[in-house]
């Protein structure tokens, strides 16, 4: 899913209120991780990960990595935490801006 800059600005905006769910650490994206936030997803259309020091991996390369395992859209990677956007199919609760 392609976001124009004010869907993404848009959805910034919601996650900057959000606390981060799941947290990542030396292990990197492990199966269990990706699960575990694919199955949020049935729940809630963004989803807040962060990134703690001991992980060896770049967080921008494992927010791609995770958006494309979980079939979301990478909204923004700043500092050491993910923002993940995927609309729920049936019922969407956030409302896009107009593209």
């Amino acid at each position: 899913m392609n976001l124009t800059s004010k869907q993404r600005a848009y959805l910034k905006s919601i996650a900057a209120n959000t606390e981060a769910l799941f947290q990542i650490g030396k292990y990197n994206l492990t199966p269990e991780v990706t699960n575990a936030v694919a199955e949020a997803f049935n729940t809630r259309e963004i989803v807040k990960v962060s990134v703690l020091k001991g992980a060896t991996d770049d967080p921008k390369t494992m927010g791609m990595a995770l958006a494309e395992r979980t079939g979301s859209t990478l909204v923004q990677v700043i500092g050491r935490k993910i923002v993940l956007y995927r609309p729920d199919p049936d019922e969407p609760q956030i409302v896009l801006p107009k593209a």
